[in-house]
């Protein structure tokens, strides 16, 4: 028993030395989110040379989803609910219209290589790295290493071209990129601001995850805390902003589970692969950029809003940068969160329904006339 305890330790100091050298070469590579993705390359190539050297429990990886679900229901903010109330028309109508481009993205993947149907869509669905592999380790009948590839390039072009986009001269912006894409990683909390509602926050954050956990509700160490920490805000109680270090924390958590649930040998033509997931992610960017400008003519906000509103990137990410360029804050996260939680919570019903649909046609299909 003690010896198997050493061993486990053992694995898991090395699985987190690997991640936080990842995740060092990456912030000096300047590389977006790279306390995520470093991790996660690093662990990824580290558990494949050397096997059975790494460990790291699944309790670990879920109390990262308790931070990242807090930060969540953090940007729940009255404003922003007032906002998903006043355009919820707009914002259903535009969630469905990208929802449909990924299936009909997803849908050409299909027919352009040998990826299940069922993973390009996951793959291709514009909901955040960390949600939608969570989702995807949850569904049957997924390749989640193809997923993790598709939405990993898909972030890593919207992070550089959104910023590239808004601050070109076609949005009428000139300020320096460069600042919004350091900023995007830079969090002006401090430790001292956290006491004494963090305690608060942190029991009804984790009693929401084991509670929603225990009720087989999705993605609970996630939407648990998001949706409690909301309800709190709305009360009047403020919720403190985290400081970067347990940001980039919570990220490594999640980034070394990741890592070590990627099998590369499982990855067939890996070339056609990656180019697919480059292609898919540039039509799923220039329809963004479309509906965007239907967006801005059906309501008055400017072209940076607009693109920012229904850009398929991370909704802190797309935050900061509104932020940095005087976009309305309130439009920005509103629709950004009613994407994330319309993924959430209509997303699996809907891929239930065209999988039986699928599969019922197949066995007519395949039944002797």
């Amino acid at each position: 028993m003690l010896l198997n305890f050493y061993h486990t330790s053992l694995k898991l100091i090395v699985a987190l030395i690997t991640a936080l050298l990842g995740g060092y070469v990456f912030k000096l590579l300047h590389i977006p989110i790279p306390w995520l993705l470093g991790p996660m390359i690093a662990v990824l190539l580290g558990s494949n040379l050397f096997k059975n050297r790494y460990a790291w429990p699944t309790p670990i990886r879920n109390a990262g989803l308790i931070i990242v679900g807090y930060t969540i229901g953090l940007s729940m903010t009255a404003a922003a609910l007032h906002e998903m109330a006043v355009q919820l028309p707009s914002m259903l109508i535009m969630t469905l219209l990208l929802m449909l481009l990924c299936a009909l993205l997803a849908y050409l993947l299909t027919k352009m290589s040998n990826i299940n149907y069922k993973t390009a869509l996951l793959g291709s669905i514009p909901g955040g790295l960390t949600q939608m592999v969570i989702l995807a380790e949850e569904t049957e009948g997924i390749q989640l290493t193809i997923v993790t590839v598709l939405q990993v390039i898909r972030l890593m072009m919207i992070v550089v071209c959104v910023p590239l986009l808004v601050f070109s001269p076609l949005m009428g912006n000139h300020k320096i990129v460069e600042t919004v894409i350091n900023s995007v990683t830079t969090s002006t909390a401090s430790w001292g601001s956290l006491m004494p509602n963090i305690f608060l926050f942190a029991a009804v954050s984790i009693g929401c995850a084991l509670l929603g956990n225990k009720i087989n509700f999705p993605t609970a160490f996630l939407l648990g805390p998001a949706f409690s920490t909301a309800i709190l805000q709305l009360t009047g109680i403020h919720g403190p902003a985290l400081p970067t270090p347990i940001i980039n924390a919570a990220q490594i958590m999640i980034g070394i589970h990741v890592g070590l649930m990627l099998k590369p040998a499982q990855l067939t033509h890996k070339l056609q692969v990656i180019s697919l997931a480059i292609g898919s992610s540039v039509v799923l960017l220039f329809g963004s950029f479309g509906l965007s400008y239907v967006f801005m003519k059906l309501h008055a906000v400017s072209k940076s809003t607009a693109l920012l509103s229904l850009a398929p990137g991370g909704m802190d990410q797309m935050g900061i940068i509104a932020h940095e360029i005087n976009a309305n804050l309130s439009v920005v996260v509103g629709y950004q969160l009613f994407r994330t939680f319309f993924i959430f919570f209509a997303v699996p019903p809907l891929l239930r329904m065209i999988f039986k649909y699928s599969a019922a046609k197949r066995v007519i299909r395949n039944t002797p006339s």
